[in-house]
């Protein structure tokens, strides 16, 4: 997740353009939809074909429109939760697709089974990262906990995957890949026992979860 400063910088950076868009007739939901669409053409197209630097820079791009949407919604004021249920679909959609990219590219060109065969794992276990903490706040527990939320699996990858592509040795990246499996799985653990422990706070306290 993006830190407090880190969120005020970004705020006032894209503002200006935020308030341009809005005026202009571009709802959050578009610049969801372009911004997720640009990640997939980077990481499903660019990847594969082995350009890794600049299919980078492209996801890059495309990536900021997930910070550019909700500042757009903040601005518009509240849009019920149609925009937070497209947004968080789309999410999984771009994340899976960037993984995805990367195994494709390794499993041929890049010639990398085990760093393909980590990004893999990666794709999974963020999805599951996401469902669990999605899954425990529809039935009233908080899972927001974690040492691989998606903010830092993300600027991980990419800015590897990027260096990769200008000639840093791929070792680098299936450590990395390797990493962040671990790191995902530990995420899934921490999140399940938080719910758990919640779930039996709430049975002894003779309490009922919605």
């Amino acid at each position: 997740m993006l830190n407090k400063h880190a969120r005020g910088f970004f705020t006032a950076l894209f503002s200006p353009l935020a308030r341009w868009l809005l005026k202009s007739g571009i709802t959050p939901d578009n610049v969801t939809v372009v911004g997720t669409a640009g990640v997939v053409l980077g990481a499903l197209v660019l990847y594969p074909m082995g350009q890794l630097f600049w299919g980078t820079i492209v996801v890059a791009v495309f990536a900021f429109s997930d910070v550019l949407d909700g500042i757009m919604a903040r601005m518009q004021g509240p849009s019920g939760r149609w925009g937070n249920f497209l947004d968080s679909t789309l999410d999984r959609v771009a994340d899976g697709s960037i993984f995805a990219g990367l195994a494709i590219w390794l499993f041929t060109g890049g010639g990398n089974r085990t760093a393909a065969f980590a990004a893999m794992v990666c794709l999974v276990l963020g999805m599951v990262v996401s469902y669990a903490r999605a899954k425990a706040e529809s039935l009233g527990f908080h899972a927001s906990v974690g040492i691989a939320e998606r903010a830092e699996r993300l600027v991980s990858v990419l800015t590897v995957t990027g260096l990769t592509g200008l000639g840093l040795p791929d070792v680098v990246l299936t450590v990395v890949l390797v990493l962040l499996s671990v790191a995902s799985f530990v995420t899934i653990v921490q999140r399940i026992t938080t719910v758990r422990r919640q779930a039996v706070e709430n049975i002894d306290g003779g309490t009922t979860v919605a």
